[in-house]
């Protein structure tokens, strides 16, 4: 059977130990699969998968606010990065929460019928956009940081799934079907509609240091899994030189959420700066990763782990970028309401 991973070779999670192994226990207890690629893909790095698990968890399966309107949110980023892996798991996911009549008009390319509905998806597309006005919010303000969360989430896991992965969701592309769409919905909704206590996900987190948690997520564990994912991914940067960090991070603050060019202009040549091409790629247009690139920047010494966590300092930086400018929208509203100007 074609394996789904491209450029790593993930270890069989029967063979999982420690954190890898929790984690794993807990994907299967609350997300309802027991081997689902987008993590796997992760487990040569732990220190990785364990946040990106906790962040998932703690924002789309425990956060405030409905399944549905989160997942709708997740499908709106995905549609907005080009992921049609995770585009197809969340149609999926759509049938895993009972709205089936839903999950199919967005599987045609349709818009929702319900007004709230096509506001949440819209917003979740527009968050790729750093610096885009994302209020007033198309859910209460109360859930704001579990939808936060969400799309910060998959902004990240699109880019993993984009880079590291092939497009099919089920083999052979079996999800292009309603009927199988449908039926793998049904065997995830008693798990999708059962709640989850929130935080339980936390303790995974050792002994990574998250540091402070962002403003925005307002105390809820949202905040401390986020924290661990941005200080695990960005260390990932230790694996390029001074100068093309540099690079990437200057890339990053002009970029305005726009997808690059067809002739890539003004990426680095992969010849001259393989590191830095791969990290940008990962960035800002992960579905454009090629064999070529990748094979230019692996040495004998770049494991799996090595290549996880360049793809994921890529990935990250875009997320920061769009988590960045949210941070500094919240902050002047939240002067703005102490002045009494709002």
């Amino acid at each position: 059977m074609p394996t789904p991973f491209r450029y790593t070779e993930p270890l069989p999670p029967k063979s999982a130990t420690g954190t890898v192994a929790e984690v794993y226990t807990q994907i299967a207890l609350d997300f309802g699969i027991t081997e689902p690629v987008t993590f796997v893909v992760l487990s040569s790095a732990p220190e990785l998968l364990a946040p990106t698990w906790a962040l998932l968890r703690e924002s789309l399966i425990a956060g405030a606010g409905s399944r549905t309107g989160k997942e709708l949110a997740a499908l709106g980023v995905s549609l907005a990065n080009k992921c049609p892996f995770c585009v197809d798991a969340h149609t999926v996911l759509l049938h895993a929460t009972g709205d089936h009549a839903l999950a199919e008009r967005l599987a045609r390319g349709e818009q929702p019928e319900n007004e709230e509905h096509a506001r949440v998806l819209a917003w979740g597309r527009h968050t790729r956009v750093p610096g885009a006005d994302l209020t007033p919010y198309p859910f209460p303000r109360e859930h704001a940081p579990a939808y936060l969360g969400t799309a910060l989430t998959f902004h990240f896991i699109n880019r993993i799934a984009s880079a590291l992965l092939t497009e099919n969701l089920l083999p052979a592309g079996a999800q292009r079907f309603r009927a199988v769409r449908s039926l793998a919905g049904r065997t995830l909704a008693r798990t999708v509609r059962r709640p989850a206590r929130p935080g339980v996900s936390l303790p995974l987190l050792d002994p990574i240091d998250p540091g402070e948690a962002p403003a925005w997520a307002a105390g809820t564990p949202v905040g401390l899994a986020y924290a661990a994912l941005l200080r695990a991914a960005m260390s990932g940067a230790g694996l390029l030189d001074a100068d093309d960090h540099d690079l990437v991070e200057a890339t990053l603050q002009d970029w305005d959420g726009s997808h690059p060019p067809l002739t890539l202009n003004g990426f680095p040549d992969r010849r001259e700066r393989p590191g830095a091409r791969l990290a940008l790629l990962a960035a800002l247009a992960p579905y454009r990763i090629t064999d070529e690139d990748v094979k230019a920047w692996r040495r004998p010494e770049h494991t799996d782990h090595c290549l996880v966590h360049l793809v994921a300092y890529g990935a990250f930086t875009a997320v920061d970028r769009i988590e960045s400018s949210l941070s500094t929208q919240i902050g002047r509203e939240a002067k703005q309401v102490a002045q009494g100007t709002t």
